[in-house]
């Protein structure tokens, strides 16, 4: 190998970081020979390898690596840079493989790395752990009901904006994509899904979505939650209804519908003749404008289709309904008897029964199991009967456990249950109540739906059940 010319030699790292186009090698020619101390240094595959040869050959630089004597400019063949480069490729294929191994190893067995300069709400605590900050966190509770209270991605936006709350990385400036992460984000009720993304190939070193290529693990109650799991499991169930929805309109090119935040009637106002949703119209009659409600399929397609819905005023609309919930409230007992009704019927679910029956008989198998010892111990039976015998008892001793650990996650979820019921009951009870103005976020937290019967009825269908017909006046 020949000696490198005398001169300023200047380290660098990956080829890539000064560039074979860069101007210090197109204007002034500053680069005469790069040194190198292996192949496997230079590049990690062989294709990228020969390329940076050539193209530095091309503009008269040599490479020299050291470990395998290999001089560019004064070789005649790439034999031996192909063949030596393959091995680097190898190597590194090897040592990505280990590497991708340990981290399938880590997360199996529930080992846990957090990234907290882009999550907001947490911090490293001072035992290694999620700690939570409690500033961050009331952001992501606020952004949590916000979206439950029925904003769009976009509201939510500007409401953080015009608050002037800072992102995880003290940005101004949020976007819907942001915001959609955290609501999706199971690490803020405690738990933590691993393996999301994966590397493709050491090659590329691409990071792309894992759905479904490579196993992923969920490692619950992890650390302590930001938001409960009831509101964290709403949130998932309204992400889903609202990615879901179909169109309602012939009108429209796609078959996905749009969820719109503006006006909660969207969502629940439907024709009670034919099924279909209305929609709010801006009607003009010389010069005045008027807002009604309509019905789609009247409205796309005349009678045809829907020949007996009627047009309803706004104004009339939220009156009759801000009267319905008027009316809900104030039938208090009602309400409260088919809410214990509930709890009645959530008290019977729990099983506590079989729950008992189930204790028993695994101290009774227990029991008969220290009685085979004992018979075992004083000799004189038949050792082939006992293990039989031993098997019966652990096969109905695994099931057994299996059935009581199902029932008491039930009773637990039961318990639960029963404590938000206590809860509204005790709201209803004490709170006096009544409306006075349309509120779109309270309609959407109280109502499922609303059914034009005729041009003077509608039925409001509260969530639970409860329903209230009233008039249109």
């Amino acid at each position: 190998m020949n000696p490198p010319p005398q001169g300023k030699i200047k380290k660098y790292g990956k080829i890539k970081r000064f560039g074979i186009k860069s101007n210090c090698i197109k204007d002034g020619g500053k680069i005469d020979l790069v040194i190198t101390k292996s192949i496997s240094r230079f590049a990690r595959n062989t294709v990228d390898c020969l390329e940076y040869v050539r193209q530095l050959k091309d503009l008269g630089i040599g490479v020299i690596f050291e470990k395998e004597s290999i001089n560019t400019l004064t070789m005649t063949s790439e034999f031996m840079i192909a063949l030596y480069g393959s091995f680097a490729q190898a190597e590194s294929e090897s040592i990505s493989k280990n590497v991708s191994w340990g981290k399938e190893k880590a997360f199996r067995e529930g080992k846990v790395s957090f990234q907290y300069k882009h999550l907001l709400g947490y911090k490293k605590g001072a035992d290694g752990k999620p700690e939570i900050v409690p500033e961050e966190a009331e952001i992501v509770r606020m952004i949590y009901k916000l979206f439950l209270d029925g904003y769009s991605m976009r509201n939510i936006k500007k409401v953080l904006e015009n608050k002037g709350v800072l992102t995880a990385t003290g940005k101004k400036i949020w976007n819907e994509s942001l915001i959609s992460s955290i609501l999706k984000n199971e690490k803020y009720v405690g738990d933590a899904l691993l393996q999301k993304t994966y590397t493709l190939d050491c090659i590329t070193h691409k990071v792309v979505k894992n759905k479904g290529e490579r196993p992923m693990f969920l490692v619950t109650d992890h650390h302590d939650p930001i938001v409960d799991r009831d509101t964290y499991n709403r949130v998932q169930q309204e992400l889903a209804r609202r990615s879901s929805k179909r169109k309602i309109s012939d009108k429209t090119t796609t078959e996905q519908g749009k969820y719109s935040s503006k006006y909660a009637l969207t969502e629940l106002l439907i024709c009670g003749y034919c099924g279909t949703p209305y929609r709010r119209t801006t009607w003009s009659s010389r010069g005045k404008k008027q807002i009604v409600w309509r019905c789609i399929s009247r409205l796309e397609h005349g009678k045809k289709y829907c020949p007996e819905s009627p047009t309803i005023k706004e104004e009339q609309l939220h009156k009759a309904i801000i009267h319905a919930i008027n009316n809900y409230y104030s039938c208090r007992n009602d309400i409260a008897r088919i809410l214990k009704a509930n709890i009645g019927t959530v008290l019977e679910c729990q099983g506590q029964e079989e729950i008992i029956s189930i204790e028993n008989r695994l101290k009774e198998i227990d029991r008969a199991r220290n009685d085979l010892v004992n018979l075992i111990a004083s000799g004189g039976c038949d050792e082939d009967k006992l293990d039989s015998e031993f098997e019966k008892l652990y096969s109905e001793e695994q099931q057994l456990s299996e059935r009581l650990e199902i029932l008491k996650s039930q009773n637990k979820t039961s318990a639960e249950t029963q404590a938000k019921l206590d809860k509204i009951m005790d709201m209803i009870e004490r709170e006096k109540f009544e409306l006075e103005t349309f509120d779109n976020v309270l309609i959407r937290k109280l109502i499922e739906c609303v059914k034009v019967l005729d041009k003077t009825e509608i039925l409001v269908i509260f969530k639970g059940g409860y329903e209230v017909k009233t008039e249109v006046e």
